[in-house]
């Protein structure tokens, strides 16, 4: 069994992601930039969800390794610029967690996550200024480069919290019937930026829905798309025994298929 800390394996980390950035290194790591790796950490990203989709706990071992790896990549190319140091990238996560759960590491209480999230934002809007988003404003922490249906979530809710809100879900199911009709008008009006409009309202308003109920819209989807995956792929799998393929069936064909595969 290895010995060896997780302080120690970073640490290994760190030192392997010098070399490769040294002279001599890697040529292909040598010449990254901040933001030829932004593509790479969204891929990261999304394979680390995708391994905790399907429960591969294997497959994650290996994708928090690829996602740790990002930071540190970052962090190396700031060393070198002389912008900062991962210590000190870890030294402010270490302090902002703890001077944000007073809850766990100070005087006060919570019983709730409710109450936890009440705590978590008194104490970031009475941090010092230099210790906030460069960002002003209610919405100004929530990054614009973020997936739309992500900043959905984080701007709704932090409407949601300073009390800009429906009171329960059926109001929301309201306003959707509301998006869905005048979605429908720009439908007959065939005006493809109103269109484009419209079907974001829609969109937007199931993302509050789904904070209504508890439900990660993201998730949601990603689990839908996963559905569809496994069904379609059994369409291929009957044609195929059939010796025929997709384009060789009818659409009745298809969607018997289709229910038998929901059946199953």
């Amino acid at each position: 069994m290895n010995s060896e800390t997780a302080g120690e394996k970073f640490q290994q980390l760190v030192a392997i992601m010098a070399r490769l950035r040294a002279p001599g290194g890697c040529p292909w790591d040598r010449e990254q930039t901040f933001d030829s790796i932004k593509p790479f950490t969204l891929e990261e990203t999304y394979e680390v969800l995708d391994a905790i989709e399907h429960r591969d706990w294997e497959e994650l071992t290996q994708e928090l390794g690829d996602f740790i790896l990002q930071a540190v990549f970052y962090a190396q190319m700031a060393s070198e610029q002389g912008l900062f140091r991962i210590e000190d990238a870890l030294d402010a996560i270490n302090k902002k967690l703890v001077r944000r759960h007073p809850h766990v590491f100070g005087e006060e209480s919570a019983a709730s996550a409710d109450e936890v999230l009440s705590i978590w934002g008194r104490v970031k809007n009475s941090e010092p200024k230099a210790e906030r988003k460069r960002n002003t404003g209610l919405l100004g922490g929530v990054p614009r480069a973020l997936p739309a249906l992500v900043e959905a979530q984080q701007i709704t809710s932090k409407a949601a919290r300073v009390g800009f809100d429906w009171e329960n879900a059926e109001q929301v199911l309201d306003k959707l019937h509301e998006e869905l009709a005048e979605f429908a008008q720009a439908r007959r009006h065939q005006a493809q930026d109103e269109l484009e409009d419209e079907l974001g309202d829609m969109i937007f308003v199931l993302v509050n829905l789904a904070r209504f109920v508890k439900v990660d819209p993201e998730q949601a989807l990603r689990r839908t798309n996963a559905k569809f995956r496994t069904r379609w792929s059994f369409i291929e799998t009957r044609l195929s025994e059939q010796g025929r393929k997709p384009e060789d069936a009818t659409i009745d064909e298809m969607e018997a298929l289709w229910q038998e595969a929901k059946r199953k």
